[in-house]
């Protein structure tokens, strides 16, 4: 059973309420002053204990989908994120692996409810390999758009995150396809997935001396590899990119790195340089050019602004990068180029329930800055 499976998280909460009536029942069985009794009363709270709190934990991953397996917690995740192998001449740079219908949707035929495709997505200059869900919305599939070309928006997960959790926890091609129907947006496709294409290494975006190309492959590898397998247009005014967290970080940063692969971004809850610890490892090896470009601040005073709209989320209370995001949105100002939005919450903490929220009008923003070819 998976660590993310609801057979789990029950036998847990079972296993946590037996414990807790077996401490109650034995309790005054161990009630005497000899080494038994207190050994067992020590194992039994123990043993409910770590039982209590491994239910919660169960709990908070299924509700935030930060690991999505036993090996991805423990750290030992063998999928790699380097492809050895080149692509053969002609092959997809875009497998795809499953499709399903949108949850809760009323139809299962794309035409009426959509598509989403479990895909491995391959980078041809990176050789970076990573698994994504991609949205069709149900005009891709009908008829009289046989020849439509739609804009994308890449959205990108926080770290560790899975990109699962952009399914059916942020529920992105659900609200697309409602926000779509009540006229609040165009259709659009989605491409979903994490920002760490090298797991479990936290690359932060960025292209690693001697090792992951991240950044590249956002900027680059990406576009060239969903534009080989869809329906989408070449051009900036058709691209967006989005993200909680880290993700909001990558996508702030990737689109004023390179406005011609994105005219649009938007970082939720972001944060404005690269960290550096035990997840991330050396990400610059010394090189302090590659640092600097790193830190948005920095780029905002020392890099030409690019002409890319950005918007940044956080809240008066509750959000720890409040300051910084005001700070960033004065900086965008002054550049007199970049053009810079944003949605201020009263209070809402670091966590899905707010990035909810802000899902809505961060969709609709950006459907109004991408047009399709």
């Amino acid at each position: 059973m998976g660590l993310t499976s609801n057979k789990v998280l029950m036998l847990a909460i079972v296993l946590a309420v037996v414990l807790f009536l077996g401490t109650v029942w034995l309790w005054p069985r161990l009630g005497r002053r000899n080494w038994r009794a207190i050994s067992g009363r020590f194992g039994l709270l123990l043993a409910t204990q770590v039982a209590a709190l491994a239910t919660v934990g169960l709990a908070t991953n299924q509700a935030f989908g930060f690991y999505a397996s036993w090996s991805d917690l423990f750290g030992q995740e063998t999928g790699q994120g380097v492809v050895v192998d080149h692509l053969a001449e002609g092959s997809s740079p875009v497998r795809v692996l499953s499709a399903s219908p949108v949850i809760g949707a009323s139809s299962a035929l794309p035409q009426m409810a959509g598509e989403v495709q479990k895909v491995d997505i391959i980078g041809r200059t990176t050789h970076l390999s990573t698994p994504a869900f991609v949205y069709l919305p149900p005009e891709y599939f009908q008829p009289r758009n046989h020849a439509r070309k739609f804009p994308v928006s890449v959205v990108l997960t926080g770290y560790p995150g899975t990109a699962q959790a952009l399914v059916n926890k942020l529920n992105y091609p659900s609200t697309v396809q409602q926000l779509a129907k009540k006229g609040k947006m165009q259709p659009m496709i989605l491409v979903m997935l994490r920002p760490t294409v090298a797991p479990p290494r936290d690359t932060e975006c960025v292209d690693v001396p001697g090792g992951p190309q991240t950044e590249t492959f956002f900027a680059k590898d990406l576009r060239d590899s969903v534009m080989a397998r869809y329906r989408v247009d070449k051009t900036p005014a058709s691209w967006g990119i989005a993200g909680d967290s880290t993700g909001g970080y990558c996508a702030l940063k990737i689109a004023m790195h390179h406005p011609r692969s994105y005219a649009a971004a938007a970082g939720l809850s972001p944060y404005y340089r690269a960290p550096i610890d035990p997840t991330t490892g050396d990400l610059f090896h010394g090189d302090k050019n590659l640092q600097h470009r790193a830190d948005l601040f920095w780029a905002l005073k020392h890099l030409a602004a690019p002409e890319t709209s950005l918007l940044v989320t956080s809240s008066r209370v509750g959000e720890h990068n409040y300051k910084a995001t005001l700070k960033f949105i004065k900086g965008v100002q002054d550049t007199n180029v970049t053009r810079i939005s944003s949605i201020i919450l009263p209070n809402g903490g670091h966590n899905f329930n707010t990035w909810k929220r802000e899902i809505p009008p961060m969709l609709q923003w950006m459907s109004e800055r991408l047009v399709a070819h």
